[in-house]
């Protein structure tokens, strides 16, 4: 590589020098860019020789520092690269005359870092310059993956100081299918006992059950004032019983409620997205609520201090990804399903406003998959237990006729969530290809409408499928 650059140099000091000597005057009014033989790329700590077809009486070099330029011959000098940096290289004749003005660039080694790219990138099309301290980065990659490699190669010569001006040939797209499945399931029983209990003459009274309580009031009866028992109102249960009897010289009132709830749901969702690799996709399938937020530490304007706003939040199923297509088609996939409802029993309460929470499943993973491949995130799995026991004191403890002296409820909740992705390598389509619902319904004609009623006119399914296979064919056939 590096004969092939030093021929280059030396071919572009030869053109310079060819021709008949001219005279100081005309020498004088030779323009520089007829004087100027091209550029000089030096590894640092290497070093080049620049060979002309005349003989150089005298060669200067810009800057010492970065450059330092020794005699071999009659026609040839040797040029070493102490410094990053550029500078320029002057050659003289016998007669004083300028025979050529070079530039001269020293830096990092340009020639064995293209010799590693030829050997571990086979096929690269990526070609490396010096500029300054900077190793400069051009041409075309067949993916990003390769223009990575090429990057991390090029930093083993120049540390950070690599320019990346290297282009994808073409972009890849990626489209990933994914699909969510998610099953519920909740099993729910109560059982509340509630009744009252007094003596004929009203020197004993009570009330058992849930929310029992006693508060002043005025008897029905007599109007005058008395202590008034009461319970909870027994509401959205599937069956209420209620018994009046007389028993250890007590009258009873009693109400017996009970519900049993069995519930199974069945989610799916499948989007789809196409994304060029490197770039984020996402897809929202939900909605928002709103969550007023207090603002403080704010003075003037709309947002003042205590004033309120409302902001929005997302729920719903979501998917975020970010694909990236390596060389060997194998696709670099960040994934970030997310999974979300709204949930009243994470609710709160806010100066009278009820603010609901969120049940939220989430997941983000990196993975490399070919073509058409899957993957499933499962595991997603969720129980809920819940037992409440309200009871009367040592009464709700007696065996068996304890249970008129409680209330039970058991609720038991499963949730199971699946996430199926597959992505997959897509290419634009032709117009031809595109086969919409509306193909199938010809133009109305006014006559048979009136006549027969008929609203639409429907193609055939065999007529559609032939007109499709006849489309695919046409391109198939096309040149690209």
């Amino acid at each position: 590589m590096a004969n092939r650059t030093l021929l280059g140099c030396t071919a572009l000091v030869a053109m310079a020098l060819t021709g008949p000597v001219l005279p100081a005057t005309a020498a004088a009014q030779t323009s520089a860019r007829e004087l100027h033989a091209g550029t000089l790329e030096v590894p640092l700590n290497k070093s080049q020789i620049v060979t002309t077809d005349r003989a150089i009486n005298k060669a200067m070099i810009g800057n010492a520092s970065v450059a330092d330029v020794l005699p071999l011959t009659d026609r040839s000098v040797y040029v070493l690269g102490k410094t990053m940096g550029t500078t320029s290289l002057t050659l003289y004749d016998a007669g004083g005359r300028v025979l050529a003005v070079m530039d001269v660039a020293v830096g990092p080694d340009v020639n064995s870092y293209q010799d590693q790219v030829t050997r571990l990138l086979p096929g690269s099309e990526i070609k490396a310059s010096i500029s300054g301290s900077s190793i400069v980065l051009t041409g075309l990659a067949k993916d990003p993956g390769e223009i990575d490699r090429a990057i991390q190669l090029a930093r083993t010569y120049a540390g950070d100081n690599v320019v990346n001006l290297v282009g994808v040939g073409s972009s890849q797209q990626v489209m990933l299918e994914v699909k969510f499945a998610e099953v519920k399931r909740s099993i729910g029983e109560e059982v509340g006992v509630r009744g009252f209990a007094g003596s004929s003459d009203g020197t004993f009274n009570s009330a058992i059950g849930p929310g029992a309580s006693v508060t002043s009031g005025i008897d029905p009866i007599s109007g005058l004032p008395a202590n008034v028992f009461g319970v909870s109102d027994i509401t959205n249960s599937f069956g209420v019983f209620g018994k009046t009897f007389t028993a250890i010289g007590l009258n009873f009132d009693a109400y017996l409620d009970v519900l049993e709830t069995k519930g199974f749901a069945k989610t799916l969702a499948e989007p789809t997205l196409v994304a060029l690799s490197g770039e984020k996709a996402s897809f929202l399938a939900g909605g928002e609520f709103p969550i007023p937020v207090v603002q403080s530490g704010r003075t003037g304007g709309d947002n003042a201090v205590g004033s309120v706003t409302v902001e929005f939040k997302p729920f719903g199923v979501s998917l975020g990804f970010t694909p990236t297509v390596l060389g060997d088609k194998t696709i670099n996939l960040k994934v970030e399903p997310e999974v979300s409802s709204i949930d009243p029993a994470a609710s709160i309460q806010l100066n009278g406003i009820s603010i609901p929470g969120l049940q939220t499943r989430r997941a983000s993973t990196t993975l490399e998959l070919r073509d058409g491949e899957s993957f499933a995130i499962a595991g997603l799995l969720q129980q809920d237990f819940q037992t409440t026991v309200n009871q009367v004191p040592l009464l709700g403890s007696i065996p068996v006729l304890g249970a008129l002296f409680r209330s039970t409820e058991f609720q038991k909740g499963e949730t199971e969530l699946l996430i199926v992705v597959t992505p997959r390598l897509v290419a634009a389509i032709k117009p031809e290809q595109v086969v919409l619902p509306t193909d199938r319904v010809k133009d109305p004609d006014a006559v048979r409408t009136i006549m027969f009623g008929e609203a639409y006119d429907p193609k055939p399914a065999e007529e559609m499928q032939a007109s499709q296979a006849e489309a695919t064919e046409q391109v198939d056939d096309y040149e690209y």
